[in-house]
């Protein structure tokens, strides 16, 4: 099967996928932007995350690029709110190119890292590199342990000391399928998780709230 082939085969069925908007800066200070769908949580107890970045058919991608030279990179989520702007980020720049300037966004000084925060973003999460793995031609596996996680007040609720997130406020969007399909996520329900109660039927009548 040819790659291009492959990739939206895998793509369309690997969905929805959450989306990071990374933000890099090179080994000169210049900082760049893009969105990645191929992104996960991978740990709470130390925070990991990592992202998966294709490359160009000519060029290493800006940001595997800086994140290989520095070691450090910023997750932002993406609400409904910041979608165009996120789009006007996935432009194929050259890397002297701030997307951030270019899409119109302000930002903020990380604490932890030399990139940048979106200020508009709900969710950043400042990381460094622990491991970048070769996945294949071209392919990399960016792991990155999140030394600071700052969220907005707006999308919180509950006890300051546990709090959790109002998921309708965040109004995050995640990629689907094909060149331009996202989704929103606001269709849900709700599987409480069964308890093991023990016995030869296997019987899990009670449920986990």
């Amino acid at each position: 099967m040819p790659a291009d082939a492959r990739y939206r085969l895998l793509a369309s069925t690997i969905m929805p996928r959450p989306i990071a908007w990374v933000v890099t800066a090179s080994a000169d200070g210049i900082v760049n932007a893009a969105p990645y769908s191929f992104f996960n949580l991978f740990g709470a107890d130390r925070p990991v995350v990592a992202l998966g970045i294709l490359a160009r058919a000519d060029r290493p991608k800006d940001t595997a690029a800086n994140i290989r030279a520095t070691g450090e990179f910023v997750v932002n989520l993406v609400p409904h709110a910041l979608t165009e702007a996120m789009n006007a980020t996935c432009v194929d720049a050259p890397p002297e190119v701030d997307e951030t300037a270019l899409a119109g966004l302000a930002t903020v000084p990380s604490l932890a890292v030399r990139p940048p925060r979106i200020a508009a973003s709900p969710v950043g999460f400042e990381c460094r590199l622990t491991h970048l793995l070769e996945t294949g031609p071209g392919q990399l596996l960016a792991v990155g342990e999140v030394l600071h996680a700052h969220y907005d007040r707006r999308v919180l609720a509950g006890d300051p000391e546990r709090p959790r997130v109002d998921v309708a406020a965040l109004d995050l969007v995640g990629r689907m399928h094909g060149a331009s399909a996202y989704t929103r996520t606001r269709d849900l329900f709700d599987l409480h998780r069964p308890l093991w109660h023990g016995g030869q039927d296997g019987g899990a009548a009670h449920h986990k709230e």
